[in-house]
C-alpha cells in the first residue's frame, strides 16, 4: 500500500519565490523554504513557474534548478511550458515530473510527445474542471502518472471517470476534512497553503492522520525501546553525525520519552543528565537537528543518528563538539571526499594570494582560455593513456585531469559540492 503524501507548493515570479498565483508579494529565499520543506516532512515539491516571457521563463528555471539541488525529496515544476523542449529543460533543472497544464490547448500532444520521450511516470496533469479528463479518459493511462486537482468540488467526478491518483491542493482544511479527503481511494496526497506552511508541524500532522488509520510517511520504529539495551541510569547513548558530509557532530543521550518524541516529531530529542528534563535540540538556539536516520548498534546499546544540522551543533558555537585535541599523529589523508575538498581549497587559496609564485596561480592568471587549453590537453593524454593499456601511466593521466579539471572548477567558482549534488540527480 502507498503512503500518502503532502507536497508543498512554492510559486516562482522573476526569479524570486512569491506568496501564491494570487499574491505575488515576496515570500523569502526559496533556498532556505525549499530547505525546510526538505527537513521537515513534506514528501514533495511542486514549483510553479508564474512567468510570461522566455526571458523570465529561463530565469526561473534557474531557480528550480537551485531548489532540486537544494533538496533531496522529489521536485516536480508546471507552468510556462509550451513545447516538448520546455519539459526537457525541467528534467535537466533535476525536476522528478513535470506537470501540463490542461487548460492549454497543446497540453495533450505536448503529453503524447512527452510520455513517448520520458515515460509517462514523469508526466502529470494540473485540471480545474473535468472537461480534460472526460474528453480523453481512453487515453490517460496512456500518457499521464498522476492528476494535480486545483478545484475541490470536482473530486466525485474523477472518482467516476479515472482511476488515475490524484493530489489536490487546498487553502486551508481541518483535521477532519484532511481524514475524509485522504481517505479516498484514488488520492495520493494533499499539496497547497495547507500544508505548504513552514510554520507548520508536519511531522507531528502526519502522526496524527497516521493514527486516524491514515497511511502516511512518518517515522515509525522497527526497534522498540523496550528491545534497547539501556545503561545504569536507563539511558541510550546517541552519536550524532552529519547525513550528507559524515561529520560526527555531538553525544548526547535518549530516555525512552525522548526517543518516542523523536519520532513523532522528526526532530532530535534528547534527555538531559544535568538539568533531568527532556530537549529537543534547537528549541532554544533554532539550531534544529532534523532526523534523517536513526540505527542501533550490533549490541543494541548506542544509537548513531543522521541528521540535518541547522546551524552549529555545539553550545559554543562550534560546527561540532569535538575539538579538544588530546593526540594526534600524522597521516596521510586517503579518503577520496577529502582529498578533493583539500585540493579545491588549496587551489583556491592560491588564487586569492596575489603573490603567490605556483603553477596554478599562474595558470589562472593567464585567463579563462589558457584553463580551458589546458583542460583539453589533459584531456587528450588521458585518452591516449588509457588506449595504450599502462595502469600506472593512467592513473598519473587521470590525476593530471582531475587537478587541471579542479583549476577549472575554482575559475568557474563550481564547487565539488553542487557537482555531487548534479551527480545525485542522475
Amino acid at each position: 500500500m502507498e503512503y500518502k503524501i503532502f507536497a508543498a507548493s512554492m510559486c516562482i515570479q522573476n526569479g524570486e519565490l512569491v506568496h501564491g498565483i494570487h499574491d505575488r508579494t515576496p515570500a523569502g529565499d526559496f533556498r532556505e523554504v525549499a530547505k525546510m520543506y526538505n527537513d521537515s516532512g513534506i514528501d514533495k515539491i511542486i514549483v510553479l513557474d508564474l512567468s510570461r516571457t522566455d526571458e523570465e521563463h529561463e530565469k526561473n528555471v534557474s531557480v528550480i534548478r537551485e531548489i532540486s539541488r537544494t533538496v533531496d525529496i522529489p521536485v516536480c515544476a508546471g507552468g510556462n511550458i509550451e513545447r516538448l523542449e520546455d519539459v526537457q529543460n525541467l528534467f535537466f533543472a533535476g525536476c522528478k515530473q513535470v506537470i501540463l497544464n490542461a487548460d492549454k490547448d497543446s497540453a495533450f500532444e505536448i503529453a503524447e510527445d512527452a510520455a513517448a520521450r520520458f515515460g509517462k511516470e514523469k508526466i502529470d496533469v494540473s485540471i480545474v474542471n473535468v472537461d480534460f479528463l472526460f474528453k480523453h479518459q481512453d487515453e490517460l493511462r496512456d500518457y499521464f502518472h498522476e492528476i494535480l486537482v486545483l478545484n475541490t468540488g470536482i473530486l466525485d467526478a474523477i472518482d467516476l471517470i479515472t482511476d488515475l491518483q490524484y493530489v489536490v491542493t487546498l487553502r486551508e482544511a481541518s483535521m477532519e476534512e484532511m481524514v475524509d479527503i485522504l481517505s479516498r481511494e484514488n488520492i495520493r496526497g494533499i499539496s497547497g497553503p495547507a500544508v505548504s506552511d513552514t510554520s507548520l508541524d508536519i511531522m507531528g500532522l502526519k502522526t496524527s492522520l497516521s493514527k486516524r488509520g491514515i497511511y502516511m510517511d512518518n517515522f515509525e520504529p522497527k526497534i522498540p525501546w523496550s528491545e534497547l539495551k539501556k545503561n545504569s541510569d536507563g539511558l541510550i547513548p546517541v552519536v550524532v553525525q552529519d547525513y550528507r558530509t559524515n561529520e560526527v557532530l555531538m553525544l548526547a543521550y535518549m530516555n525512552e520519552e525522548a526517543y518516542n518524541t523523536t519520532f513523532t516529531i522528526g526532530k532530535m530529542t534528547y534527555y538531559s543528565r544535568s538539568r533531568k528534563t527532556l530537549w529537543t535540540k534547537g528549541e532554544t538556539s533554532g539550531h534544529i537537528q532534523y532526523v534523517k536516520s536513526l540505527t542501533a548498534d550490533c549490541d543494541l546499546d548506542t544509537i548513531l543518528a543522521k541528521v540535518s544540522q541547522v546551524g552549529p551543533a555545539c553550545h559554543t558555537g562550534a560546527k561540532n563538539c569535538f575539538f579538544n585535541e588530546i593526540v594526534r599523529k600524522e597521516y596521510v589523508e586517503k579518503s577520496p571526499l577529502k582529498i578533493f575538498e583539500t585540493l579545491y581549497e588549496t587551489v583556491k587559496s592560491k588564487k586569492q594570494k596575489p603573490n603567490e609564485r605556483s603553477y596554478s596561480k599562474y595558470l589562472m592568471d593567464q585567463g579563462l582560455d589558457e584553463v580551458l587549453k589546458h583542460v583539453g590537453e589533459e584531456a587528450v593524454e588521458l585518452i591516449i593513456s588509457a588506449k595504450n593499456q599502462d595502469e600506472d601511466h593512467l592513473r598519473h593521466e587521470i590525476s593530471d585531469f582531475i587537478y587541471h579539471l579542479v583549476v577549472l572548477m575554482v575559475e568557474k567558482n563550481v564547487s565539488w559540492d553542487e557537482v555531487t549534488r548534479e551527480l545525485a540527480q542522475r
